[in-house]
């Protein structure tokens, strides 16, 4: 079916867009936990912990910002059934790496966390984002956004 006629999704469609949804927000929100609290949210914090985030670089807290924002975005626009959930899940998806790259490749964070306790978590949300993209093609394949 071309994807410029509209078809009606199936049944668990929605249920997956409004999911996706909350993800959104849940990453926007710990966006804004980030930005209000930042460590002094973590009872726990230590010393490293406070001079690694205050050392963090406000364009990336922007970077943040994009991916958490352009996947809220572009699940909204899959669950409004519009073709834009696809462009703003790359977005997303493009911004998970730029942000994730600069911590891993220019922080310490793996020497101290170690590579499964720093790696495991930002994988899985590289791994929704890759869902979110290959969703959004199908439905638009299948002309259920246009």
């Amino acid at each position: 079916m071309a994807s410029y006629i509209r078809q009606k999704p199936p049944s668990w469609f929605v249920p997956i867009a409004v999911l996706l949804v909350v993800w959104g927000v849940a990453g926007c929100t710990t966006l804004y936990l980030h930005i209000a609290f930042g460590p002094a949210l973590d009872p726990n914090a230590t010393d490293w912990d406070r001079a690694y985030y205050a050392a963090l670089p406000l364009w990336l807290t922007l970077v943040y910002a994009v991916a958490v924002g352009g996947g809220l975005l572009g699940s909204l626009a899959l669950l409004t059934r519009s073709r834009m959930a696809v462009p703003l899940y790359i977005l997303s998806l493009a911004a998970v790496i730029v942000q994730f790259g600069y911590l891993f490749g220019a922080t310490d964070l793996i020497a101290h966390e170690g590579v499964v306790a720093a790696m495991a978590f930002p994988a899985f949300i590289a791994v929704v984002g890759i869902f979110q993209i290959w969703f959004a093609k199908r439905a638009e394949r299948r002309g259920w956004i246009s």
